[in-house]
């Protein structure tokens, strides 16, 4: 049976990480990249295959570039149509799938686009739950999920609202998540991370900041990752300060947390 491993927003930042550090260790047969920069993805895989060749790897690992839209419902219904026709070409398993897609934005609700923040919960929320939701029946005892949440889900954020309610939601339904599929042997990890350096905050603040602040390397978060999952852990929060800022979240209150950060924590923006 084939053993495929997926990665959602595989084309920079820690998708990528995932599919660099995945590659070198494990005996899946595809690695299949999703995110909509095909030529991203290309460069990717060209990497992964180069790798292969230098390491002498178990057994050839193919990496696929899959230039994919998962946004939403009509995302979630291409990626079922995707692992549909791998069905009909013979048995296969996923192996681990990979939620990472996802994208925030910077400054008070009221001064943020509409339409924009909607299609990030189509993308956080409804994508990772479809993708979830069609990916379960192709898997088997030892595989996991890997949902990535964020510091973020632990307090509600001024001047972020609308990412840390998503972020809430990955964290909350990963737990019950795990909860549930632990009798078939499939583990699900939610990956939290505070600042990371990738392109997160030039997207989230439309350009107006480069570059994440005080952010840590992205290769270290995902190998912190994997191996709370080899590890069998339900959380991955790799910082202490990170850890800290969890744990201290529980002994502020929600209202108060969000007054405090919409204060202080102000965050460039571009409308």
């Amino acid at each position: 049976m084939k053993k495929i491993i997926i990665i959602t927003g595989a084309s920079s930042g820690m998708g990528k990480e995932f599919a660099l550090q995945i590659a070198r260790d494990t005996d899946a047969d595809e690695l299949w990249l999703i995110a909509r920069r095909r030529d991203k993805l290309k460069d990717v895989c060209a990497q992964i295959h180069a790798s292969a060749k230098n390491t002498h790897v178990r057994k050839p690992l193919k990496a696929k570039p899959i230039a994919l839209d998962i946004c939403g419902r009509a995302g979630v219904a291409a990626f079922a149509e995707l692992l549909k026709k791998e069905n009909a070409r013979g048995d296969f398993a996923i192996a681990l799938l990979v939620n990472n897609a996802g994208f925030g934005t910077y400054g008070p609700f009221e001064n943020t686009s509409v339409e924009r923040e909607l299609a990030m919960i189509e993308l956080n929320c409804t994508s990772l739950t479809g993708l979830c939701g069609v990916a379960l029946p192709h898997m088997k005892s030892g595989s996991a999920i890997i949902n990535t949440a964020s510091l973020a889900a632990f307090l509600p954020l001024g001047n972020f609202a609308v990412y840390g309610a998503t972020k809430a939601y990955v964290l909350s339904f990963t737990m019950a998540l795990a909860a549930e599929v632990k009798e078939r042997g499939i583990h699900v990890c939610a990956l939290c991370p505070g600042p990371v350096s990738t392109e997160f905050a030039h997207v989230a603040s439309n350009g107006a900041r480069r570059e994440v602040r005080n952010g840590l390397d992205a290769g270290k978060v995902v190998a912190h990752c994997l191996r709370r999952v080899k590890n069998k852990k339900r959380t991955a929060i790799m910082a202490f300060k990170w850890k800290f800022k969890a744990f201290a979240s529980r002994f502020i209150g929600r209202y108060a947390g969000a007054r405090f950060t919409y204060i202080y924590c102000k965050r460039p923006y571009a409308p």
